[in-house]
């Protein structure tokens, strides 16, 4: 028994080639546009800041070539403020205590519940 495939073309014009033709279209068009905004973001993001810098009188580091932060000093920073946003609430003891169940077997990784059983 072949599962076969029929393409039936009988039903085809030219409006829904049209259709699809503009669909594509549109949305390879919307790719691209999208591949350019995403690589000219970060040449936008560091004019934005070139502009602020020397607007604030720092205009030796807004002449600097590179403007971004290391990973490391980027981690510091969010860790800082996972920190300082984490004191705003109470400080709450807890403890985490872990007690050894006596009983190892669990059905949960027993093999056999996993075996089909033989049809009857």
């Amino acid at each position: 028994m072949h599962n076969t495939i029929l393409l039936e073309i009988s039903g085809l014009n030219m409006e829904n080639v049209t259709i699809a033709f503009v669909g594509y279209l549109i949305v390879f068009s919307a790719l691209v546009l999208l591949y350019f905004v995403f690589n000219s973001l970060p040449k936008l993001i560091n004019f934005q800041a070139r502009i602020k810098l020397r607007k604030k009188g720092y205009t030796e580091i807004a002449q600097k070539k590179d403007l971004s932060i290391s990973g490391p000093v980027a981690a510091a920073i969010a860790m800082a403020l996972h920190e300082h946003m984490g004191e705003l609430h109470d400080d709450e003891e807890t403890v985490m205590t872990i007690k050894r169940v006596a009983r190892v077997y669990s059905p949960w990784s027993s093999k056999i519940y996993g075996m089909r059983q033989p049809l009857r």
